[in-house]
């Protein structure tokens, strides 16, 4: 997948050396062609000195051709401008936004925009939600028998009820992230963008869930 990074401090830094290591292409943009050092001499993704979003940046960049498009600017206005175009006027499937004020987050979710506030950013958050295919273990216990895991599910279930996706995998979800917050399931919740699903199995059962979550809701006969 080609990916754009937005801001080349020391969060783009280490996503677009720890991107490219896993195979992706990367590019990079910054308005200060120094901040480039901080991608090391190995690093042989593209360094676009401009405003992240400016069309023509972007363009440059090959936002055409992304997959995906991470906003981890210095400033929260710039990185949810510059995510908004990617997805609006780009169409990249994968977005993310990194926000300072925690109460900005919660509005620019309801927008569609996935965010991580700073104050609970790690690179593992950013990067499910740049490549959010599968399932990533969050939790296990000591034996390593039991596990909570982030499970990422088709598109197409938004808009029908989480316990339809339930029955389909045979499992029953512990909590959603939603909106920066976490909420316990209901009979009557339905899955909407942005949700981040979390289940409770046993070890051997998560390709298997994976693979459930992967289907459409036509897929699975409802």
């Amino acid at each position: 997948m080609h990916i754009v990074i937005m801001g080349c401090g020391r969060v783009g830094s280490a996503l677009a050396r720890t991107l490219e290591k896993q195979g992706h292409s990367v590019a990079v943009i910054d308005q200060d062609p120094t901040a480039f050092r901080r991608l090391g001499a190995g690093f042989n993704g593209r360094r676009v000195t401009g405003v992240g979003f400016d069309q023509d940046t972007l363009r440059e960049s090959g936002i055409e051709e992304a997959g995906a498009f991470a906003a981890v600017s210095s400033g929260d206005n710039s990185n949810i401008i510059a995510a908004r175009v990617a997805r609006e006027n780009f169409g990249v499937e994968h977005v993310a936004a990194r926000i300072y004020d925690p109460r900005r987050a919660e509005v620019y979710q309801r927008l569609g925009i996935p965010t991580v506030a700073t104050v609970r950013w790690t690179a593992d958050q950013m990067l499910r939600r740049l490549l959010p295919s599968g399932a990533e273990p969050v939790w296990q216990d000591p034996s390593g028998a039991v596990q909570l895991a982030e499970v990422a599910f088709n598109p197409a279930w938004i808009g029908h009820r989480l316990s339809e996706l339930e029955a389909d995998a045979g499992v029953r979800v512990a909590f959603v992230t939603r909106v920066g917050e976490g909420v316990l399931p209901t009979p009557q919740m339905v899955v909407q963008e942005g949700d981040l699903v979390h289940v409770m199995l046993r070890r051997n059962e998560l390709t298997a869930v994976e693979a459930a979550f992967a289907k459409g809701p036509e897929e699975a006969g409802h």
